[in-house]
Parts: C-alpha cells; sequence; structure tokens
C-alpha cells in the first residue's frame, strides 16, 4: 500500500464522482467523439461553468492547465475543494469582466472534474481506468468545439489559455480561424519539447510504477497509486517554479523536524493534489500534453501558425524554465496576427502565469477591450 503523509489512505481518487455536490457545475452530453487515435469514444459529457450574459457577440473561453478545471472564478464549497483558480483575473470589473463579457471554462476531456475521463463510467457503467482511450490536444479542442456548438456560440470574441491551456487556445485559432476573433497564449508553446516530454514521461512512470496502479484499474480497490500522484506533482513543481525562487525561500533550511523546508513544500503540494485529483487522469492529460505540436499533418510549425487570423498577444514569463521565453517568442514572430512578445516579470518562473494577475490581467484586458 502506498502512503502519503496526512493524506487518509483509503482514498482511490480526488475525482469528482456521479453523486458528490455539483457546485456550479452544468453538465453538457456532447455524443461521441471522434479521436485521432482512430477509435471514437462514446457519449461524452464535458463539466462547464459560465459567469455573465451571452449577447450574441461577447462569449470568452478560458481555457485551464493541466490539473486545473472549470472552477475559474468562485469561492470553495460543496463541488469545488479549492476557491476559482484566476479568481484575481476574471470576475465582476476585472480584467476578463463577467459584467461584459459571457466567460465559459469546461473541465477538460480526459479530466477528473465532471467531464469524461479514466474515472468515468464507460458504456458498461464501470470506470474506464486503464482502457480510456489516449487522447491528443486536438481531441480535447474537438470536444470543446462540440461543446461551444452545444451552448450556441459561432465564434468567441476571446480565446485565453495559459501553459497546456494555451496548447488547446493555438489548437482553436489553427483549427478553427473562422471562430477565434482574439486570441491571448501565454507560457505555452507550438509544440512539446524533448526536455517538456522528459519531464512529463518520469511524472507517469512515477504513477505507474506505483504498486497500487494496476494498469489503471484501481478505482474499485481499497487505494488509488496516491504515492504515485503524489511524486509526480513534486515532480512537475520543481519545474514550475524557478531555481531563484526555491533559493530564496528555503535555501539550506532544516525544519525543527529536521527535514529540509524545501522538501516539506513539496510534500505540500503533492498531498494537496492527491486530494483533488485523479492519478488516472494525470497520466492521460500529461500524454496528451506530449502530443502537442501544431505542425504535424499541416506542413510544419510556421505553415500552421500563419492560419491564425485572430488578433493576438503572446506572453511569456522570464523565469520560466519549463516553458521558456524563445518558445513564447517563436509564436509571437510566426503568428501573423500577434505583436512583439510580452514579456511578464517573475520569480515565480512557470506558476507566474498564475501568481502575476496585475501583469497578466492587463494584458488580457488590453487584448478584449
Amino acid at each position: 500500500m502506498s502512503l502519503v503523509p496526512g493524506i487518509d489512505p483509503s482514498l482511490v481518487t480526488g475525482a469528482w464522482r456521479e453523486g458528490d455536490p455539483p457546485g456550479s457545475r452544468l453538465f453538457a452530453d456532447i455524443g461521441d467523439v471522434a479521436l485521432d487515435s482512430g477509435t471514437t469514444l462514446p457519449d461524452v459529457r464535458l463539466a462547464y461553468e459560465t459567469w455573465g450574459t451571452y449577447d450574441g457577440t461577447n462569449a470568452v473561453l478560458v481555457l485551464h492547465a493541466l490539473t486545473g478545471d472549470s472552477h475559474v472564478h468562485g469561492p470553495a464549497g460543496p463541488g469545488h475543494p479549492t476557491p476559482g483558480w484566476w479568481d484575481a483575473v476574471v470576475g465582476p470589473g476585472l480584467p476578463i469582466d463577467t459584467d461584459r463579457f459571457f466567460v465559459v471554462a469546461a473541465n477538460i476531456l480526459g479530466g477528473c472534474q465532471g467531464s469524461t475521463g479514466p474515472a468515468s463510467p464507460d458504456p458498461d457503467g464501470l470506470p474506464w481506468g486503464g482502457s480510456f482511450p489516449a487522447l491528443t490536444v486536438r481531441d480535447q479542442v474537438r470536444a470543446e468545439a462540440a461543446l461551444a456548438d452545444v451552448l450556441g456560440i459561432p465564434r468567441w470574441h476571446g480565446v485565453v489559455g495559459g501553459s497546456a491551456g494555451g496548447m488547446r487556445a493555438l489548437e482553436w485559432a489553427v483549427e478553427h480561424p473562422d471562430r477565434v476573433e482574439r486570441l491571448f497564449l501565454l507560457a505555452t508553446s507550438a509544440a512539446a519539447s524533448a526536455e517538456q516530454i522528459a519531464l512529463s514521461r518520469t511524472q507517469v512512470a512515477a504513477i505507474q510504477n506505483d504498486p497500487d496502479w494496476f494498469g489503471g484499474d484501481y478505482y474499485d480497490g481499497p487505494q488509488g497509486p496516491l504515492a504515485g500522484l503524489d511524486l509526480a506533482r513534486r515532480i512537475a513543481h520543481i519545474a514550475y517554479r524557478s531555481e531563484g525562487e526555491l533559493e530564496d525561500r528555503f535555501g539550506r533550511t532544516v525544519q525543527a523536524d529536521d527535514r529540509w523546508a524545501v522538501d516539506s513544500y513539496l510534500q505540500h503540494h503533492g498531498a494537496k493534489l492527491v486530494r483533488r485529483f485523479d492519478a488516472g487522469a494525470y497520466v492521460v492529460l500529461t500524454s496528451a500534453m506530449d502530443s502537442h505540436d501544431v505542425g504535424r499533418d499541416r506542413g510544419g510549425v510556421e505553415a500552421a501558425l500563419g492560419r491564425i487570423t485572430a488578433r493576438t498577444v503572446v506572453a511569456g514569463i522570464d523565469s520560466d524554465r519549463l516553458y521558456p521565453i524563445h518558445q513564447q517568442r517563436l509564436l509571437a514572430d510566426l503568428i501573423p496576427g500577434s505583436g512583439p512578445l510580452k514579456v511578464v516579470k517573475s520569480p515565480f518562473g512557470h506558476d507566474g502565469f498564475l501568481i502575476e494577475a496585475d501583469q497578466v490581467g492587463e494584458l488580457a484586458r488590453a487584448l478584449l477591450a
């Protein structure tokens, strides 16, 4: 049995499951989704939330990162273990102003907070588990486009995304240029790099080598692969922050319990994710990010980016070592409707796209105005 300090050892998954409080989630049944693998995922459901009123022209799609969800704005409460992840950017009077815009955020296909994913029931009513099909970023955007159709939104005033959300925002603009008027890409890339894939495969291995993984079919067992998910998150979190920030905050400090302070910090973040996320979804979503390459079957990256017609802002974080700023510079240089690269100054590394609400918010406000 894999144990995580501070976590109930009987926990199987932090996924939202049928019977849990829905919170402010809504649900859309979008039908079957044809996947890039050639298979079809049947009876797909996406969980989503909305804010504001749709007037036919003012819809803004906000796309979350790897372990985010549809709860962009609002308090924690039943059904929502944490407050909105972009509460300082999205809301009444804020840069993405819900008094002006109809904001939509969906939980990603393959996720674990109400959308179809490994913890969801398959056609036989059992958890998909290890038989859940592999996804690509394009598959996820295909599902989001179907959601937009269900909601009656033919064209987005803006599509906004950072990190993995930026991958999907980019795919939206390349695959559906007539449906994206304005595009905000933040701390993302045109294609997953070798280093990004190396980091993600190491995280996947941490989960799949947990003795409670059971090939992904752990949902009806006594416990999920908690230690594997905890370790995967610790690995990821090192890459999410900057070397300078970790040194300034923790240095070589040893706590009263004889543990390195930085180790305690990583343990906290690992356990925090275990409580609200699912190991199977982490594997599926991380693997989908590895698939990201806008140039695949489109004549290369430059040709693909040349298809974008949206007015675009591309921003990078100056201390980001996971998505280094040269990746955003490439996007800004090759997207026809982009201005010069915007640089967000932050000591927080990749997580600066979530933390630096003032700088990021002003960029979003100017683009959407």
